[in-house]
C-alpha cells in the first residue's frame, strides 16, 4: 500500500488562517489566561510532575527552571519537517530544562541544566517578534511542557508588538492538563513526540511511568482543540496536531501499539512523522545498564515501523514507505 501525499485533499487546506491567539484577544480572554498562568506557578502544576514549588518566587522543580524562562538559542531552523520550515525556515525557540529525564536524550547539554539566557516575558516576546522580522513562517516553542505559563506572558506582550504568526508547540507530550488548558486559544500547531506505549518501558527511559497515560490524554486534548493537521496554499501547516514518534531499537512493537492508537482513538488522518534518526547518547553510550539501546535502529525496523502506520490506516506520512 502506497500513502497518498499529506498535501492530497482540499479539506485540508485553509484559505485564510488568523492564528488562534488574535481571536482570544479579540474576545478579551488573555488578561484571564496571564492571571491563570502566574497563578500556576505560585505551586505549580505546569506538568505532570505536579511538583507544587513556588516558582513566582524562585523557586524550582525537576525542571531547574523558576520564575523566568531559559531560553538556549533561537534561530531559523531548517531542519524541520517540510510544512514548518518552508523557504525561511521554522523560528524555533529551544527552552532550557525538562520535566523528563530521558537516558538517551541527544540535546542533554540543554534539558538537563538551566543554561542559556534567563528571559523576562517582554523579552521572549521580543525574541519571538524577532524571528518573525527575519521571515521565519511560525514560532516553534521547543521543549515548552514546564515554561507554558511564561510563554502565555510573552504571547500576550507580543501580541501588541505585532505577533502574527502561528504558534507551534514542540513538546514530548509529558504535558500538565492545566497548561493545555491555557495553551487552548493561543496554540496552532501541537507537534507532539508520541515516545513510548509500555508504562515500564518509560520509567527505565524517562523516569515516568505514568508518560504513556498522560500523552494519550494530552493527544486527545490537543486534536480536541485544534483538530487534524490543515496547511495554507502554500503547503505550510498553519493548523493542527502533527505527530512524531522516534522509533527506539528493539521497540518496534511499542511503535505499533502507538501509531495504532493514532489511527483509531484520535484520527486516521493524523499527520505523522516516523523518525528514525534515534542515536544512542547521554547516558546510554558503552553503559551495561542500557546495552539494548546502545544501537541505531536498524532499517528493517523504521521500515517495519512506518508500515505499522499505514497497515493502521494512517496515511498522511512525513516519509511514507
Amino acid at each position: 500500500m502506497t500513502p497518498r501525499h499529506a498535501g492530497t485533499g482540499s479539506r485540508f487546506v485553509v484559505a485564510d488562517h488568523e492564528p488562534a491567539y488574535l481571536r482570544t484577544w479579540r474576545r478579551g480572554l488573555m488578561p484571564g489566561k496571564v492571571e491563570a498562568a502566574r497563578s500556576e506557578l505560585a505551586c505549580c502544576r505546569a506538568c505532570p510532575r505536579d511538583c507544587g514549588v513556588d516558582r513566582l518566587g524562585g523557586e524550582h522543580g525537576p525542571c531547574r527552571i523558576g520564575r523566568w524562562a531559559v531560553v538556549s538559542s533561537a534561530f531559523p531552523h531548517h531542519g524541520e519537517e517540510a510544512c514548518l520550515r518552508g523557504r525561511r525556515g521554522s523560528g524555533t525557540i529551544f527552552f532550557a530544562g525538562c520535566n523528563l529525564r530521558c537516558v538517551f536524550c541527544q540535546n542533554w547539554d540543554i534539558s538537563a541544566s538551566a543554561a542559556g539566557d534567563t528571559l523576562e516575558p517582554q523579552e521572549l516576546a521580543a525574541l519571538m517578534i524577532s524571528l518573525q522580522g527575519v521571515g521565519c513562517h511560525n514560532i516553534n516553542l521547543v521543549t515548552p511542557e514546564h515554561v507554558a505559563p511564561q510563554i502565555v506572558e510573552a504571547i500576550a506582550l507580543a501580541i501588541p508588538m505585532g505577533l502574527t504568526l502561528p504558534i507551534v508547540y514542540n513538546t514530548s507530550a509529558y504535558d500538565g492538563a492545566v497548561s493545555l488548558r491555557l495553551m487552548d486559544g493561543l496554540v496552532d500547531v501541537y507537534m507532539p513526540d508520541f515516545k513510548f506505549w509500555e508504562p515500564a518501558t518509560a520509567r527505565r527511559l524517562a523516569r515516568a511511568a505514568d508518560y504513556p497515560e498522560v500523552a494519550r490524554t494530552a493527544l486527545a486534548e490537543m486534536h480536541r482543540q485544534v483538530g487534524v493537521l490543515r496547511m495554507d496554499a502554500g503547503g505550510l501547516a498553519v493548523q493542527g496536531v502533527l505527530v512524531r514518534h522516534l522509533v527506539m531499537p528493539g521497540l518496534v512493537a511499542e511503535s505499533a501499539a502507538i501509531l495504532r492508537w493514532l489511527a483509531e482513538e484520535i484520527s486516521p488522518d493524523t499527520y505523522v512523522n516516523v523518525m528514525g534518526q534515534y542515536r544512542p547518547e547521554h547516558r546510554v553510550p558503552g553503559t551495561a545498564r542500557y546495552a539494548d539501546i546502545d544501537r541505531r535502529p536498524a532499517a528493517d525496523e523504521v521500515r517495519a515501523a512506518r508500515r505499522a502506520a499505514v497497515d493502521a490506516g494512517l496515511w498522511r506520512l512525513e516519509h511514507p514507505c
